[in-house]
């Protein structure tokens, strides 16, 4: 599997994108039901898809997508400020050191197995990422199902308030902090996965039109 961090001006990142909000359109909206925009009735693009996100794709080796992220920069308008700051019961984690992690991904198309490998890159992925580019902390909203599973990988993760009930879905805020210990602890729990041909850079997204 590779790792790139995707945004206009490489071919292979433009179809890295093009697959992932396909895939995203694929799992938010086909699988789960989410109430989002859709575009060309192909891709999952919402109005935080702009040119300040980042985006990391984990693809395979035929350069089919396998797992994404969104990043969203918390000094500017992101899902948790601007939909659920109702989940926070201290003050909301912003800073240029502090991004938000959205639109966590992992293809439909693959096993159990499969799936668990992807979810992994990915997670050790977002650590690469933060350590490459001195983020130091990420926000987010999950289900609870899933926040119980983050709370296990063995960074140092919490919850910024009590969850509570939106619409048929559990939600919770929480916070993630990256230091130098986190790989170690990654690994010590087996989630760690090495990115041999990681590439990291801030990059503008391309929109799949």
């Amino acid at each position: 599997m590779r790792t790139i961090s995707a945004g206009g001006g490489q071919l292979e990142e433009a179809n890295a994108l093009r697959a992932m909000f396909v895939a995203r359109k694929e799992v938010f909206i086909d699988l789960l039901g989410w109430d989002v925009p859709v575009i060309g009735g192909l891709f999952e693009i919402d109005q935080f898809d702009d040119p300040h996100a980042r985006y990391i794709i984990i693809l395979d080796d035929d350069g089919r997508h396998r797992a994404s992220a969104r990043l969203l920069p918390t000094t500017r308008p992101h899902i948790l400020d601007q939909l659920y700051g109702e989940l926070c019961e201290e003050a909301l984690p912003r800073g240029p050191q502090i991004f938000e992690i959205t639109r966590f991904c992992l293809d439909r198309y693959q096993s159990a197995a499969e799936r668990r490998e992807a979810r992994d890159a990915l997670v050790s992925g977002l650590v690469i990422t933060a350590m490459a580019n001195g983020i130091l902390t990420y926000t987010g909203v999950a289900e609870q199902s899933w926040l119980n599973q983050i709370m296990t990988f063995g960074w140092r993760c919490r919850a910024l308030g009590t969850p509570r009930q939106a619409g048929d879905r559990m939600l919770a805020a929480l916070r993630i902090d990256i230091d130098a210990g986190t790989i170690g602890a990654l690994a010590a729990s087996g989630i760690y996965r090495e990115h041999g041909a990681y590439r990291t850079r801030e990059l503008a997204s391309e929109r799949a039109a």
